[in-house]
């Protein structure tokens, strides 16, 4: 996203917050001592998982996987002693040579198949707030305030109870909702299948974020969302072990 991540958590804790997407001062490859995020793909494509971070001492990923269809994959955050704040999503239609030509048609984010040296391109996001100095994290959304290309669904693992409460609940939703996206904001490929819905405002309601919301209403679908009523938009899991991130088909 462009401007801070989980926008109404300074409502309800500071620390919480996460920040515009961009480059941090250093590059990881996947770590082993932080918590999980699997990604199941059931997309009905191949998907290169891409990441971006907060400019907030948050470290890059490298070494992100590639995942076929019914298949996934596991990678560790590097969280373990600090905090990780960032978003994963995938990446669709690659084509190329890691590091020279290598170009996504969907959540394209520079020329490294196992990670992205620019932001990401419009396209859905799974979104985390991994901090071990904040005693009600982990905190995740699925937003699809820059566009919807593949519903996601987040669904932690372990963590506080789930009833009465909504913590630890799963958010996002599988639905196919490019479906519903306004003809205006509809993008398809060079076979005339819906692949991308992209948002005219991120900052404002407009009948692509009402859409949405009306068909996902536990994922962001503008960025003030989470400042409206009854919204189920963030999540916190107080020690879950990890999450499981699902790309479904989009149509």
């Amino acid at each position: 996203m462009r401007r801070a991540l989980f926008p109404a958590l300074a409502a309800l804790a500071a620390a919480a917050l996460m920040a515009a997407s961009g480059a941090s001062a250093g590059t990881t490859a996947i770590a082993a001592d932080g918590p999980t995020v699997t990604f199941v793909n059931q997309s009905g494509e191949t998907l290169w998982i891409g990441s971006t971070v907060n400019a907030d001492g948050s470290e890059n990923l490298s070494g992100l996987p590639v995942i076929e269809d019914g298949q996934q994959a596991t990678v560790t955050v590097p969280a373990a002693d600090q905090h990780w704040r960032g978003k994963f999503f995938g990446r669709q239609g690659c084509t190329g040579d890691s590091g020279s030509s290598f170009h996504c048609a969907i959540g394209d984010c520079g020329p490294d198949a196992g990670g992205c040296a620019t932001g990401e391109q419009p396209a859905s996001l799974a979104e985390f707030n991994f901090d071990p100095q904040d005693q009600l994290a982990p905190w995740y959304d699925v937003s699809y305030v820059n566009a919807v290309s593949l519903p996601i669904t987040i669904d932690p693992a372990g963590g506080g109870a789930r009833s009465p409460s909504a913590e630890c609940e799963p958010v996002g939703c599988p639905d196919p909702l490019l479906q519903y996206c306004p003809p205006e904001n509809l993008t398809k490929d060079g076979s005339g299948k819906p692949v991308l819905c992209t948002s005219p405002n991120r900052d404002a309601k407009t009948p692509y974020s009402d859409a949405i919301s009306s068909h996902c209403p536990k994922a962001y679908a503008w960025s003030k969302q989470d400042t409206e009523g009854g919204n189920q938009t963030v999540r916190q899991c107080r020690g879950c072990s990890g999450f499981t991130v699902t790309f479904h088909p989009g149509v």
